[in-house]
């Protein structure tokens, strides 16, 4: 799968993020127009996200980020009433994205070795599309509230546990080999975190999400698919 593809095919633009998270929280939201709310929730999200990319979550003020995303105060507090509230709305509507959209792409695709493809494609790509979410939320789970933090990692282990669920299947399958599964998982998103963590890397070497995909892929084939002389010892021994 192709980046382009993927972007033209999911619904990921910051109109269509703010418009989902307007739905879900409008019993906070006091702007009833859609239009208006949704490119006022655009401004406050790119704003927070700026702000703390430079000066941390923690340190940045209501009037920072009303500053930054060129509103009033009394219109800012129309959409959030603190910024525990703001934090919760972003983490809250980063993870259901990553939730509908890797649900999306991998229901059908039964194959575990394709299956985890798949998988390790649609991370890569989401975290290409909402970079500044992702780098976001790695960097500031450790300045969140208790009840955040505890989600964050919950939606860090939820990932996992999608890598690990597909490796297992393949093992049970024969088509991967032994290996420790939720380990596996673990050592694959540290994999996918370098490449929206540390960018600049890779963009100084010119290595495009694809590429980095498909080496990834790579790696991790090498590591757990059966090898061809395992899979003819086997079948001397049988």
């Amino acid at each position: 799968m192709k980046f382009e593809t993927f972007r033209k095919s999911v619904q990921l633009s910051k109109e269509d993020i703010s418009r989902e998270l307007l739905a879900e929280n409008r019993d906070r939201i006091k702007i009833k127009k859609e239009k208006v709310a949704v490119r006022n929730l655009v401004k406050i999200m790119d704003a927070a996200l700026a702000i703390s990319n430079v000066k941390g979550f923690a340190s940045m003020s209501l009037r920072d980020l009303s500053s930054e995303a060129g509103l009033s105060m009394g219109a800012l507090y129309s959409y959030i009433s603190s910024k525990e509230e703001l934090l919760d709305m972003i983490q809250q509507q980063g993870r259901s994205v990553i939730l509908r959209v890797m649900t999306e792409n991998l229901e059908g695709v039964e194959d575990p070795q394709e299956r985890l493809k798949t998988a390790v494609q649609v991370h890569l790509y989401l975290s290409e599309v909402l970079q500044p979410w992702f780098y976001f939320s790695y960097m500031e789970t450790k300045n969140l509230p208790r009840e955040a933090h505890k989600k964050a990692i919950e939606a860090e282990l939820f990932t996992e546990q999608i890598f690990a669920d597909i490796i297992e299947a393949g093992v049970r399958e024969g088509s991967f080999r032994q290996v420790d599964s939720r380990l596996s998982a673990a050592l694959i998103k540290a994999m996918l975190q370098d490449w929206y963590l540390k960018r600049w890397k890779y963009e100084r070497r010119r290595v495009t999400v694809e590429q980095y995909a498909a080496s990834l892929m790579d790696i991790i084939l090498s590591y757990i698919l059966v090898k061809k002389k395992e899979e003819e010892g086997h079948g001397f021994f049988r």
